[in-house]
């Protein structure tokens, strides 16, 4: 079929045809063996879960989602030259029903097995869903609403049609679930029932269809991957004989056990520390990526984040060229959700530029800054974790920033899992803690990320913990992810994606460049323009 486009896949749609067909999934790949043991060192503060239910935000899904498990939907990592997007996983069509386009066919794959050799089939399919959405089936993850809720809010219902066909139904038109189900990933029902159907020891011995087999879990210290010798994608076959994976939270020790042996690749090294490993022999590689890191703004609760002026003003105080040196290079100053270069960015009124005169302006029309009332803004952070890069520091930073403004910024330092939490709450309600700043990186990598974050929090915003809302963006999202048709829908994006530059729910940070740095021995890695990428054609 060749390539795959997202312009081609919306296009069928609209015709009421197949998506997307398996006639070569993932690109191509070389195979081989015997390629060693890759040992990488993890921003998380702790190794993610093995369940199919991965947290640790989406470092969880990097590492312990992906390389293990399946979605009904892929990403193409064989395309490392532009961001990449889907292609056929456990499904190896999907399109819409032509007499309702709320309604979604999904071929599944046939010849399948889990890792506990078990064939896979439709029915397990809506197991797995049921895991998910359905409350009342005797296997409900009670983890569901954490990990999944975010992805399959959209879902009105599923059903078995055949034994080759599976079938959702959203609650709206919604053009990008297939974007949705690449993070619900399906798990063995036979492994879940041999392990006395117990989930809690499912996290220790799982069982998925990926090109990696968990051989050993050991909490707080490491994660050990196999190859899966059966894995229904002969040319994605990993040339590893073994990946384990670490989690080591603070940058400087990530660094120290690269260069002592002790690890072969690290995540997001310190950046002070670049210019030494690349003189040392390291490889340290960066590449674009739809990444942003940024304070997110509580735009509800009564205060001065409410108003516009203040917010605008908060985001022309920081100087981002700055911020960038204090990252040595590893990152590109972002004013909005998107780089100014995306197609999605728009044309927003307001460019974020370093301008403290304006901001102090501004702040002076809102009645507040230097002279007048001061702001205060309690500030979550986390120590690291997943896409935040060396946050405490960065977050010193912007405090430092806007001290000028006669803003204070009180840092709030927590673990990641302890942020992860209070997103996924609203401040102040059912007990949980007021915060006017949540602080950390979010991936952009597929439009629904977009929705999630900036549609309204009660109509379906499942990630929008500042609350932000906007009639006018909201039916720009509507209209763009009920429309199959992708000029059509980028434009709606982009409109959408300006409003929300000029509303200034975020203090927009930067984009980093997904660095990495690797030891010589590493071979045969191609970094993706991805959260995601692929371990499988790497040798050691």
């Amino acid at each position: 079929m060749g390539t795959i486009t997202r312009r081609n896949a919306l296009k069928a749609v609209g015709a009421g045809a197949a998506l997307l067909a398996a006639s070569g999934p993932r690109g191509v790949f070389a195979q081989g063996a015997g390629g060693g043991t890759l040992r990488i060192a993890m921003t998380t503060t702790d190794v993610p879960l093995t369940n199919g239910m991965p947290d640790n935000g989406s470092e969880g899904g990097r590492f312990a989602g992906y390389p293990i498990f399946d979605a009904l939907v892929l990403w193409d990592f064989a395309n490392t030259k532009t961001p990449p997007d889907l292609v056929p996983g456990l499904a190896t069509e999907w399109h819409i029903d032509p007499a309702d386009n709320k309604r979604w066919l999904f071929t599944i794959r046939k010849g399948v097995t889990f890792h506990d050799g078990s064939p896979l089939s439709v029915d397990d399919i809506v197991w797995n869903f049921d895991r998910q959405l359905n409350r009342n089936a005797p296997h409900y993850d009670k983890l569901a609403p954490t990990y999944a809720g975010a992805y399959a809010a959209i879902i009105a219902g599923y059903e078995k049609v055949s034994d080759t066909q599976f079938a959702i139904r959203t609650k709206t038109v919604f053009s990008l679930l297939p974007y949705h189900l690449s993070r619900l990933f399906i798990v063995s029902p036979r492994q879940y029932e041999k392990l006395g159907r117990d989930w809690l020891a499912f996290r220790s011995n799982p069982s998925g269809t990926g090109p990696f087999k968990v051989a050993k879990v050991t909490p707080h210290v490491a994660i050990e991957l196999v190859p899966n010798p059966d894995y229904w994608d002969p040319k994605h076959r990993s040339r590893l004989d073994r990946l384990v994976l670490r989690p080591i939270a603070d940058s400087n020790t990530r660094v120290a056990a690269l260069r002592s042996g002790q690890v072969d690749w690290i995540e997001f090294p310190d950046p002070d520390s670049i210019p030494a490993l690349k003189s040392a022999g390291f490889n340290v590689i960066t590449k674009p990526y739809l990444h942003l890191w940024s304070f997110v703004l509580n735009c509800a609760d009564p205060g001065p984040l409410q108003d516009v002026r203040v917010r605008r003003a908060l985001n022309y105080g920081l100087d981002r060229e700055s911020m960038v040196g204090l990252l040595n290079g590893t990152a590109t100053p972002a004013v909005g959700l998107y780089d100014q270069n995306y197609k999605l960015f728009g044309k927003p009124t307001q460019i974020y530029g370093y301008d403290p005169d304006k901001a102090k302006a501004m702040l002076a029309e809102a009645g507040y800054g230097p002279g007048k009332k001061p702001i205060t803004l309690k500030t979550l952070i986390p120590t690291a974790g997943s896409g935040n890069m060396v946050p405490v520091p960065m977050g010193q930073f912007v405090q430092q920033s806007l001290e000028e403004l006669n803003v204070k910024v009180d840092l709030v330092v927590a673990d990641w899992g302890s942020v992860l939490t209070a997103m996924r709450q609203v401040p102040g309600v059912n007990g949980a803690e007021r915060y006017d700043v949540i602080c950390h990186g979010q991936p952009f990598g597929d439009p629904t990320q977009f929705y999630t974050n900036c549609f309204t929090r009660e109509k379906g915003g499942t990630s929008n913990w500042g609350r932000y809302s906007n009639p006018e963006v909201d039916q720009l999202l509507t209209e763009a992810l009920s429309a199959f048709d992708q000029a059509g829908q980028d434009a709606k994006l982009a409109a959408a994606h300006a409003l929300v530059v000029d509303d200034a729910p975020n203090i927009f940070g930067v984009h980093d460049l997904n660095p990495r740095a690797l030891s010589p021995k590493v071979k045969g890695f191609v970094q993706a323009q991805s959260w995601y990428q692929d371990f499988t054609q790497v040798t050691v």
